[in-house]
């Protein structure tokens, strides 16, 4: 049985400043943006022409308890793992678009990293193998 992680949801306070975030700062592609109630709606982003692979499925907290997570998903360890061809590269341009850089690329045993924060603090591991 062939199985694959499709989407991995990620708490936001917004839609719209969240696709904004993503696609704007990022480069991501938004993939899907259905309404699904007056208050819910199913918005997917994906990096660059990465379609086929695992999306985010950016989730509008609906309670008091999940606005609490905004942000702080993991307890503060990196959330998410964005693997990438030039890893300097992207640094360069994250950081033009003014994504917040807690760690510069430095290469490790395992590929060269760096570690960036989204729009509400989570944490990513920007990855160059």
């Amino acid at each position: 049985m062939a199985q694959m992680l499709a989407h991995i949801s990620i708490l936001v306070n917004d839609y719209d400043e969240a696709i904004e975030f993503y696609t704007t700062k990022l480069g991501f592609k938004k993939i899907e943006d259905t309404v699904l109630s007056q208050t819910k709606r199913w918005v997917v982003v994906a990096p660059g022409d990465n379609t086929g692979s695992c999306c985010l499925l950016l989730a509008k907290a609906a309670s008091d308890e999940q606005r609490t997570r905004i942000g702080n998903q993991t307890g503060g360890r990196v959330f998410l793992f964005l693997q990438t061809d030039d890893c300097w590269n992207d640094y360069h341009r994250y950081s033009g678009n003014g994504v917040e850089f807690v760690r510069q690329p430095t290469v490790e045993s395992y590929g060269t990293v760096a570690v960036f924060k989204d729009l509400y603090g989570n944490l990513w591991d920007l990855i160059q193998k």
